[in-house]
């Protein structure tokens, strides 16, 4: 689950969480741990332009710093950056911060990357917006070198170009898994081509047997091999009858009613799907966590 209060944007924020912070959170990725969940999420915005604000709010959490936090009171769920505009940071300081991230954790990162959307950020940090697809298609070729095993890592490309430089401390994993967000076609392509596992990104459910096969036929047309995620950002969940309003999308009912709707995905061919709970309360929600690790999770 992609966790609530360290990114408030209108489009999904409960009322409950402007007031919500630290303690909060700490709770609810404790919750999740405890329920079998398999990562935890972490937005990424340097920051949030006047003429977006309203929509999108200000308050998004720098994801290093959050995922560190619920690292050290956490024991098992992995941690996701979802997604981390890599393109906006030199390719070395975001190794460095990855790279101590997973080690601190004993190997639980998830590197989720995007290209992003906001162009006042790159014109403050001085990233040519239009050119961010190609700046992210070198940067994950650098963090390829710059997560690796060798201490002294090595890239040389059209953007970055670095050799003689020691990192450590290394990753604990031989290899980071790197998930590329974004359901453009350009984003699907490099999700396939160059990345671990995709994230699309409000894909409705009829969309995403398309875009699988189209990441498929990419692999197969270029040889490449490997383990590969597949993922699915599921509709809004409550487990059980709610006694008020949660919108006319979100999935609710008893755990089978709702464990035969998500297994549909599987069917589609995902692997994991991020799930998010409608709630009135910080209460509400670990209820909900703990409802959905106990009755439903055992059903998929």
């Amino acid at each position: 689950m992609q966790l609530p209060v360290q990114s408030q944007s209108t489009l999904y924020a409960e009322g409950w969480e402007a007031e919500a912070g630290p303690d909060d959170l700490l709770a609810i990725a404790r919750a999740a741990d405890r329920a079998g969940f398999d990562y935890l999420a972490s937005c990424d915005h340097v920051g949030i332009p006047r003429r977006l604000a309203a929509a999108m709010s200000t308050v998004w959490y720098d994801p290093v710093a959050t995922l560190a936090f619920l690292a050290a009171a956490t024991e098992r769920v992995r941690l996701l950056s979802h997604v981390a505009i890599v393109g906006l940071r030199h390719p070395l300081l975001t190794a460095k911060q990855y790279a101590t991230l997973d080690h601190l954790s004993s190997g639980r990162l998830i590197l989720g990357v995007g290209a992003g959307h906001v162009q006042e950020e790159f014109e403050a940090l001085g990233v040519d917006f239009r050119q961010r697809g190609p700046v992210l298609d070198e940067c994950l070729d650098a963090l390829r070198a710059a997560l690796g095993p060798d201490e002294f890592p090595e890239h040389h490309g059209k953007l970055y170009d670095f050799e003689g430089l020691g990192q450590r401390p290394r990753p604990t994993q031989d290899r980071v898994p790197v998930w590329v967000g974004g359901s453009s076609p350009a984003a699907v392509r490099r999700a396939a081509l160059k990345g671990d596992g995709w994230l699309p990104q409000g894909d409705p459910r009829d969309r995403l047997p398309a875009q699988i096969a189209r990441i498929r036929e990419l692999r197969e047309q270029a040889g490449v091999r490997g383990p590969f995620t597949v993922g699915a950002i599921v509709e809004p969940l409550y487990v059980g009858t709610p006694r008020w309003e949660v919108g006319r999308r979100t999935l609710t009912g008893a755990p089978q009613e709702l464990a035969e709707s998500l297994r549909a995905y599987r069917a589609m061919g995902v692997h994991q799907i991020q799930v998010r709970f409608r709630s009135r309360s910080r209460r509400e929600l670990l209820d909900q966590i703990a409802a959905f690790g106990t009755e439903v999770g055992p059903l998929l």
